[in-house]
C-alpha cells in the first residue's frame, strides 16, 4: 500500500516592513516641533542638514532587525519596495541639498543679493517683525571724532546745539514669538563709547548671533564732528555738517547735502549723491549711481561704476579712473554724463587728459588743451577757447566744430575714411585709402591733430563763439524726520560689461 504523498506547508506570508512608517513617524514629530515653536525651523533645518544619514542608518538598521525575525520564524523577509525605494530617493537627495547648502556663506551671499525687505523676507521663511525703539545720550569733548558703525539699518545724521551726542533709535527683530524677540531685543543695545576724543556707537546687532537685527539711527551731532561710518544695507543721510567724512558702505545709498568739509566715500555695491559742497570728494570702490553736484574743491572717482556718473559744476580738478576710462580734467562749469555706452560734457576746462574705449564721446564748449584717445565709438568735440587739441580714434568719426575768429594750425589723417572741411584755408586730399587735410586758420594758432582710422573727419566752422550755458542746480529733497531721504532709484544689477 503506497504512502499518502506529504505536502509541505505553504510560506507564511513575509509581515509588513516597519521602517519606513518609523522614518515617517520620527521625521514627522520633528517637523511638528517645528511648527508648533518649540524647534525653530532654521534649527531643525540645521539638524536636518547634519544628521540625516542618520534615518537611512536607523532605516538600514530596523531591516536587518526585520531580516532576522523572518529567518528565525521561517518567514520570507520583505524587501524594500517601490514607495520605500522612492523614500530613500527623497531623503538622499533632500540631505545632499541640504548639506550643500549649510556650507554656503549664507551672510557673505546676503552682501551681495537682495531679497526684498523684512515683510517679504519674513512671508516667505516665517516669523514676525517685533519693532523697539531706544535713546542714547552722552557728552563728548570739543573737536571730537564720532565713529558709527552699522551692518544692518539706516544711519541719518543730524546737526544739533551743544556738546551733547544724542541718538534715537528704531530696531526690528524678526523672531518666531515675542519672548524670543525681547531677548535678541535685550542681546543687540546699541552702545555709545567715549574714549578721549574718540566716540563710538555700534548698533551691535550682531549681540544675538545669527538673528535678523535692523537698527535704525538718527544721530545728533555738533556741526565740527568728524565723521567716520563703516555701513551696509541700510541708507546714509548727511546734512549741514562742517566736518571731514569718511564712509565705507556696502550695499544702500548715501545722500550728503550741505556740507563743509572733505568728503572719502568706499563703496561696494552702493549708490551716491552729493550736493553743495565746499571740500574735496573722492569716492572709490565698486558704485552703482553716483551724481556731484556744486563742488567747491576737487572731485577723484576711482574704481568701477555700473550706472550712471554725472557730475555739475566742480571748480578744481576732476579725475576718473575706472578699468576702461582715465579721464582728468582742470574744473567742470556745465555738466558731465557718463554710462556705458556715452560720455557728454559741457563747459569743462583743460588740460584734459581722456582715453576709453567703446564710447561716443560728445564735448561741447571746452577750453584748454586736449588729448582724447577713443576706440569704437563717434567723437565730437566744440571747442571754446581751444588750446593744443589732439584727437586720436580708431574705427569711428571724428567731428571738430571750431568757433568764429579762432586760429588753429590744422593736421588731420585718417585711414579708410574721407575728410571734410568748412575752412576754405585747409586743404583735404581724399584718396582711395589715405586721407589727409592741413593748413592754418588765422596766424598763430595753436595745433589741432586729428587721426583717425576707419572713419570720417569733419571740421566744421562754428556759428557763435559762447560756451554751453550752465546747467540750473537740482539740490537733493531734505530728508524726513527719521527717516533718509530717496533721492535715487533702488539700484539695479548690470554686467560688468557695462562698466564705465
Amino acid at each position: 500500500m503506497a504512502s499518502p504523498t506529504m505536502t509541505p506547508p505553504a510560506p507564511r506570508p513575509p509581515h509588513r516592513s516597519i521602517a519606513g512608517p518609523v522614518v515617517l513617524i520620527l521625521m514627522g514629530v520633528l517637523f511638528l516641533l517645528g511648527t508648533m515653536g518649540i524647534l525653530e525651523i532654521h534649527r531643525l533645518a540645521s539638524l536636518f542638514a547634519r544628521f540625516w544619514p542618520a534615518l537611512l542608518i536607523l532605516w538600514g538598521v530596523l531591516k536587518l532587525i526585520e531580516y532576522e525575525q523572518a529567518k528565525r520564524a521561517g518567514q520570507q523577509a520583505r524587501g524594500i519596495g517601490v514607495g520605500g525605494v522612492f523614500l530613500m530617493l527623497f531623503l538622499i537627495m533632500a540631505g545632499l541639498i541640504a548639506t550643500q547648502a549649510s556650507r554656503l556663506n549664507w551672510k557673505n551671499i546676503g552682501e551681495h543679493i537682495q531679497i526684498g525687505d523684512d515683510e517679504d523676507f519674513n512671508e516667505i521663511f516665517g516669523g514676525s517683525t517685533f519693532n523697539y525703539s531706544d535713546e542714547l545720550s552722552q557728552e563728548i569733548p570739543a573737536g571730537s571724532a564720532l565713529h558709527v558703525n552699522d551692518d544692518r539699518g539706516t544711519i541719518t545724521v543730524n546737526v544739533a546745539d551743544g556738546k551733547t551726542v544724542k541718538v534715537s533709535v528704531r530696531k526690528k527683530v524678526r523672531a518666531e514669538k515675542e519672548q524670543d524677540a525681547d531677548s535678541y531685543n535685550s542681546k543687540t543695545k546699541p552702545q555709545l563709547t567715549v574714549v578721549d576724543k574718540v566716540v563710538t556707537l555700534d548698533a551691535n546687532v550682531h549681540g544675538a548671533g545669527d538673528k535678523s537685527v535692523t537698527t535704525d539711527m538718527d544721530i545728533y551731532v555738533p556741526s565740527n564732528t568728524a565723521l567716520m561710518i563703516t555701513s551696509s544695507r541700510g541708507d546714509v543721510t548727511i546734512a549741514g555738517l562742517s566736518s571731514n567724512v569718511e564712509i565705507n558702505h556696502h550695499r544702500g545709498e548715501i545722500n550728503i547735502n550741505d556740507h563743509t568739509g572733505n568728503i572719502s566715500l568706499n563703496l561696494n555695491r552702493s549708490a551716491a549723491r552729493l550736493g553743495q559742497v565746499k571740500g574735496d570728494v573722492t569716492i572709490q570702490g565698486r558704485a552703482n549711481e553716483v551724481a556731484v553736484e556744486d563742488v567747491d574743491g576737487a572731485v577723484h572717482l576711482n574704481g568701477e561704476f555700473y550706472e550712471s556718473v554725472r557730475l555739475v559744476r566742480v571748480s578744481k580738478t576732476v579725475s576718473f579712473h575706472s578699468s576702461r576710462t582715465d579721464m582728468e580734467f582742470s574744473r567742470l562749469d556745465g555738466r558731465l554724463d557718463l554710462d556705458s555706452g556715452d560720455l557728454r560734457a559741457d563747459s569743462l576746462l583743460g588740460p584734459m587728459h581722456l582715453t576709453t574705449r567703446s564710447k561716443d564721446i560728445s564735448l561741447e564748449g571746452l577750453s584748454g588743451d586736449l588729448r582724447l584717445e577713443d576706440s569704437n565709438g563717434r567723437v565730437e568735440v566744440g571747442l571754446h577757447k581751444p588750446g593744443s587739441i589732439q584727437i586720436e580714434n580708431r574705427k569711428g568719426d571724428v567731428q571738430v566744430t571750431i568757433p568764429p575768429n579762432t586760429a588753429m594750425k590744422v593736421d588731420a589723417r585718417t585711414h579708410q575714411g574721407e575728410i571734410e572741411s568748412d575752412f576754405d584755408e585747409i586743404k583735404v586730399d581724399n584718396r582711395n585709402r589715405e586721407s589727409s587735410a592741413s593748413g592754418s586758420i588765422g596766424t598763430n594758432g595753436p595745433p589741432l591733430r586729428l587721426n583717425c582710422e576707419k572713419g570720417a573727419i569733419e571740421i566744421r566752422k562754428g556759428t557763435v563763439a559762447v560756451v554751453a550755458p550752465p546747467v540750473p542746480p537740482t539740490p537733493p529733497a531734505a530728508p524726513k524726520p527719521g527717516k533718509p531721504a530717496k533721492s535715487l532709484p533702488a539700484p539695479k544689477a548690470k554686467p560688468v560689461e557695462s562698466e564705465n
